[in-house]
């Protein structure tokens, strides 16, 4: 029996294997979650104002160590009349004792990168059982490890915010997968292609551009990330690319990744935007980035699909992810907006717009929440993420995404680096799942509710 056969009729016909069970129908009243936001910069002040939107969400707990980002986030909370809540700050481990209030049901992440593991661990060794975190779920390959294990230690739930997942084009396009409109995919591309030297850099005033400071004279992202650029060489952002097609090829549920290759170009733009806007004598225009300019990788799936990513962050570029979804049938990408279906298609060989194809394969989800995602940040997205992670709280359920998505996802970063180190060596991929990938099955989006 080959593994396609196994899978076909044992794996795929076995309860899907989680931590908690799959989502259920759910006639109870809602219940309100109490959430707790560690992190109240750029990026837990938007999760801050969709949850506050929320009926079913209370914010009873922040915290940051930057007071002006606070003085941002109590702006927010006045604004939506619903009550202050406690405020931690002054300490970097100010969020321990955030995490001992006994009422939380769960807690949003959304700090500098290496802060997540820490404080997801933390928070699942305090007794929470949800934990949404954003994007890059640890530094090191041992992270990803000891979030895995710690997760399925304390019988809880770990999910990536990734809010790609719910764009809405891509949810259209994996609705259109699973009916079969590509084949059987073949190829997938996807990245991050998208000019952030205005956010790796700014004046230490404004968190978008204005200067060429970063790390301590800086504010926002460029007191951070940067640095990860100086040090660091692979592709340090990949969930926005993988994370959609992944889900389109069924990873960690019938199939995963096997092995990975990545190659760096030279490094120029971080350098020169500094000249440029700086200067030759700013001190930043001696610092010398380990970054290359694009990172692109490829990644081989145990079913035979091929995937590649690039991360291209430190050049003057228009902003794309660059997905392309190819099939025995079809192909679809988002950079051209343009899609051809094999007998279907208009024009022979030709490539057609996909405007008309994705409003004719909108997602259930969309057009059941697209107004109420108006306005949420992100084109929608936002609204989508925050909510699939309340509602799997409210019904006591698994995470649609879930620790082995962001492991799996996340890991790209460490394994990309060692692959570079090693000369664009092939390194094997590891399998967080401990071979349960065989028997899952994967319930991501499968209809209107989250």
């Amino acid at each position: 029996m080959n593994r396609r056969t196994f899978v076909k009729n044992t794996g795929l016909a076995a309860a899907g294997f989680a931590i908690l069970p799959a989502a259920q129908a759910f006639t109870a009243p809602d219940p309100v979650v109490k959430l707790g936001i560690i992190g109240v910069g750029m990026r837990g002040q938007a999760h801050l104002g969709n949850a506050l939107r929320r009926k079913d969400v209370n914010i009873v707990a922040i915290c940051d160590i930057d007071d002006r980002m606070l003085e941002m986030a109590n702006s927010i909370i006045q604004k939506s009349g619903k009550p202050m809540p406690k405020v931690f700050k002054g300490d970097v481990n100010a969020w321990k004792k955030l995490l001992e209030l006994k009422e939380l049901d769960g807690v949003i992440i959304a700090t500098p990168w290496e802060w997540h593991a820490p404080m997801i661990i933390g928070s699942l060794e305090a007794g929470i059982k949800y934990v949404g975190t954003e994007v890059i779920l640890g530094i090191t390959m041992q992270d990803h490890w000891d979030v895995v294990k710690a997760a399925e230690h304390h019988n809880a739930q770990v999910m990536m915010l990734e809010n790609v997942c719910y764009r809405r084009d891509v949810m259209a396009v994996l609705n259109m997968v699973r009916q079969g409109l590509f084949g059987e995919l073949i190829h997938l591309q996807g990245g991050y292609q998208h000019d952030l030297r205005n956010v790796k850099f700014n004046n230490g005033q404004q968190p978008y551009g204005g200067g060429v400071e970063f790390g301590e004279k800086g504010f926002s992202e460029a007191r951070w990330r940067t640095e990860h650029s100086v040090h660091r060489n692979g592709d340090l952002y990949p969930t926005h690319g993988i994370g959609p097609v992944a889900e389109m090829i069924n990873i960690n549920r019938g199939n995963r990744f096997v092995s990975l290759s990545s190659f760096a170009t030279k490094t120029r733009g971080l350098h020169e935007y500094i000249v440029k806007n700086g200067g030759e004598q700013h001190p930043n225009a001696k610092v010398q980035f380990k970054l290359g300019d694009i990172v692109t990788t490829t990644i081989s799936c145990a079913n035979g699909e091929t995937i590649l990513l690039q991360h291209d962050t430190n050049l003057p570029r228009p902003y794309s992810l660059g997905f392309r979804v190819q099939g025995t049938r079809g192909i679809w990408m988002d950079v051209n907006h343009s899609l051809y279906i094999e007998g279907l298609s208009k024009t022979n060989d030709a490539w057609e717009d996909a405007n008309s194809w994705l409003e004719q394969y909108d997602h259930p989800l969309w057009k059941k929440y697209g107004s109420s995602a108006e306005g949420a940040g992100h084109g929608g997205m936002d609204f989508f993420v925050l909510h699939a992670f309340v509602e799997s709280i409210k019904r006591k359920t698994a995470t649609p995404l879930d620790v082995y998505d962001a492991a799996a996802w996340s890991a790209i970063t460490p394994l990309s680096e060692k692959s570079i180190e090693l000369g664009n060596q092939t390194v094997e991929f590891p399998d967080f799942t401990s071979g349960q990938w065989m028997y899952r099955r994967n319930t991501f989006a499968l209809n209107d509710e989250y």
